[in-house]
Protein backbone atom coordinates (compact mmCIF):
# COMPACT_ATOMS: atom_id res chain seq x y z
CA UNK A 1 0.00 0.00 0.00
CA UNK A 2 2.79 2.29 0.76
CA UNK A 3 4.52 1.39 -2.40
CA UNK A 4 1.17 2.18 -3.82
CA UNK A 5 1.02 5.59 -2.61
CA UNK A 6 4.51 6.97 -3.29
CA UNK A 7 4.51 5.63 -6.99
CA UNK A 8 0.91 7.58 -7.03
CA UNK A 9 3.15 10.92 -5.53
CA UNK A 10 6.06 9.97 -8.20
CA UNK A 11 3.35 10.10 -10.91
CA UNK A 12 1.55 13.10 -9.79
CA UNK A 13 4.77 14.88 -9.27
CA UNK A 14 5.82 14.02 -12.87
CA UNK A 15 2.56 15.11 -13.83
CA UNK A 16 2.53 18.49 -12.38
CA UNK A 17 6.39 19.23 -13.42
CA UNK A 18 5.77 18.09 -17.14
CA UNK A 19 2.77 20.39 -17.34
CA UNK A 20 5.04 23.64 -16.75
CA UNK A 21 6.47 23.17 -20.37
CA UNK A 22 3.89 24.08 -22.14
CA UNK A 23 3.29 27.07 -19.77
CA UNK A 24 6.41 28.40 -19.60
CA UNK A 25 6.11 28.51 -23.66
CA UNK A 26 3.36 30.46 -23.66
CA UNK A 27 4.21 32.46 -21.10
CA UNK A 28 7.58 33.42 -23.24
CA UNK A 29 5.25 33.87 -26.20
CA UNK A 30 3.76 36.69 -24.76
CA UNK A 31 6.79 37.98 -23.61
CA UNK A 32 7.88 37.70 -26.98
CA UNK A 33 5.00 39.36 -28.38
CA UNK A 34 5.31 42.54 -26.04
CA UNK A 35 8.91 42.44 -27.26
CA UNK A 36 7.99 42.44 -31.02
CA UNK A 37 5.34 45.37 -30.39
CA UNK A 38 7.79 47.32 -28.65
CA UNK A 39 10.54 47.40 -31.50
CA UNK A 40 7.90 47.52 -33.71
CA UNK A 41 7.38 51.25 -32.20
CA UNK A 42 10.91 51.67 -33.03
CA UNK A 43 10.72 50.21 -36.51
CA UNK A 44 7.85 52.27 -37.63
CA UNK A 45 9.30 55.58 -36.52
CA UNK A 46 12.71 54.88 -38.29
CA UNK A 47 11.16 54.04 -41.42
CA UNK A 48 8.76 56.45 -41.35
CA UNK A 49 11.56 59.12 -41.07
CA UNK A 50 13.47 57.57 -43.84
CA UNK A 51 10.29 57.70 -46.18
CA UNK A 52 9.33 60.78 -45.42
CA UNK A 53 13.45 61.64 -46.24
CA UNK A 54 13.16 59.89 -49.63
CA UNK A 55 15.42 56.75 -48.36
CA UNK A 56 15.26 53.24 -47.80
CA UNK A 57 16.35 51.89 -44.23
CA UNK A 58 19.24 50.64 -45.05
CA UNK A 59 20.07 53.83 -46.99
CA UNK A 60 18.62 55.85 -43.87
CA UNK A 61 21.15 53.84 -41.49
CA UNK A 62 24.19 53.97 -43.78
CA UNK A 63 23.48 58.08 -43.25
CA UNK A 64 24.15 57.72 -39.66
CA UNK A 65 27.82 58.23 -40.14
CA UNK A 66 30.31 61.11 -39.84
CA UNK A 67 30.99 61.43 -35.98
CA UNK A 68 31.71 59.23 -33.17
CA UNK A 69 27.92 59.69 -31.71
CA UNK A 70 26.04 59.25 -35.59
CA UNK A 71 28.18 55.85 -36.33
CA UNK A 72 27.04 54.65 -32.63
CA UNK A 73 23.83 55.71 -33.43
CA UNK A 74 23.29 54.01 -36.81
CA UNK A 75 25.29 50.49 -34.89
CA UNK A 76 22.38 50.65 -32.27
CA UNK A 77 20.10 51.28 -34.56
CA UNK A 78 20.91 48.77 -37.07
CA UNK A 79 20.83 46.39 -34.37
CA UNK A 80 17.95 46.92 -33.24
CA UNK A 81 15.80 46.82 -36.06
CA UNK A 82 17.63 43.22 -36.50
CA UNK A 83 16.75 42.16 -33.41
CA UNK A 84 12.87 43.41 -34.32
CA UNK A 85 13.21 41.55 -37.81
CA UNK A 86 14.36 38.15 -36.16
CA UNK A 87 12.17 38.63 -33.15
CA UNK A 88 9.21 39.21 -35.36
CA UNK A 89 10.18 35.86 -37.56
CA UNK A 90 9.88 34.03 -34.62
CA UNK A 91 6.83 34.72 -32.97
CA UNK A 92 5.31 34.04 -36.34
CA UNK A 93 6.70 30.55 -36.50
CA UNK A 94 6.24 30.51 -32.30
CA UNK A 95 2.57 31.32 -33.24
CA UNK A 96 1.57 28.53 -35.95
CA UNK A 97 -0.48 26.23 -33.00
CA UNK A 98 0.55 24.57 -29.85
CA UNK A 99 2.13 21.51 -31.08
CA UNK A 100 4.82 23.34 -33.00
CA UNK A 101 5.29 26.12 -30.67
CA UNK A 102 6.53 23.42 -28.15
CA UNK A 103 8.33 21.71 -30.88
CA UNK A 104 10.57 24.91 -32.13
CA UNK A 105 10.57 26.82 -28.90
CA UNK A 106 13.99 25.30 -28.13
CA UNK A 107 15.37 26.23 -31.63
CA UNK A 108 13.57 29.52 -31.63
CA UNK A 109 14.17 30.87 -28.25
CA UNK A 110 16.13 34.43 -27.61
CA UNK A 111 18.37 34.06 -24.56
CA UNK A 112 17.28 37.38 -22.98
CA UNK A 113 13.93 36.71 -22.89
CA UNK A 114 13.85 33.18 -22.03
CA UNK A 115 15.97 34.82 -18.58
CA UNK A 116 13.30 37.13 -17.67
CA UNK A 117 10.31 34.87 -18.78
CA UNK A 118 12.07 32.22 -16.18
CA UNK A 119 12.71 34.41 -13.53
CA UNK A 120 8.93 35.99 -14.00
CA UNK A 121 7.18 32.25 -14.53
CA UNK A 122 4.46 31.42 -12.15
CA UNK A 123 3.68 27.80 -12.42
CA UNK A 124 0.07 26.53 -13.68
CA UNK A 125 -0.97 23.34 -15.03
CA UNK A 126 -2.75 24.40 -18.43
CA UNK A 127 -5.84 22.57 -19.03
CA UNK A 128 -5.54 22.78 -22.56
CA UNK A 129 -5.14 19.12 -24.09
CA UNK A 130 -1.63 19.98 -24.85
CA UNK A 131 -1.27 20.74 -21.52
CA UNK A 132 -3.18 17.85 -20.18
CA UNK A 133 -1.07 15.47 -22.32
CA UNK A 134 2.34 16.61 -20.70
CA UNK A 135 0.76 15.76 -17.45
CA UNK A 136 -0.42 12.51 -18.50
CA UNK A 137 2.84 12.19 -20.38
CA UNK A 138 5.00 13.23 -16.62
CA UNK A 139 2.24 10.82 -14.59
CA UNK A 140 3.28 7.86 -16.53
CA UNK A 141 7.33 8.99 -16.62
CA UNK A 142 7.03 9.52 -12.85
CA UNK A 143 5.15 6.46 -12.34
CA UNK A 144 7.82 4.52 -14.42
CA UNK A 145 10.74 6.00 -12.54
CA UNK A 146 9.19 5.25 -9.31
CA UNK A 147 8.73 1.47 -10.72
CA UNK A 148 12.13 1.23 -11.94
CA UNK A 149 13.22 2.43 -9.03
CA UNK A 150 11.85 0.33 -6.55
CA UNK A 151 11.96 -3.13 -8.94
CA UNK A 152 15.09 -4.49 -6.92
CA UNK A 153 13.29 -4.47 -3.26
CA UNK A 154 9.96 -6.01 -4.40
CA UNK A 155 9.56 -9.39 -2.84
CA UNK A 156 9.19 -11.93 -5.68
CA UNK A 157 6.12 -14.41 -5.25
CA UNK A 158 7.10 -17.83 -6.00
CA UNK A 159 4.20 -20.10 -7.78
Amino acid sequence: MLIRSLAMAMGLTGAVSFAQYPEYAQQYVQRLGGAVDELAGIAILFDGAASAAGVTRAEALAELQGSAFLDQHGRDMAQTLARYDALKADLAVLQGGTARRLALLPTRMDTDIAARTWAAFQPAVPVTPTGLGFAGGGFVAGWGLFSLLTLPFRRRRHA
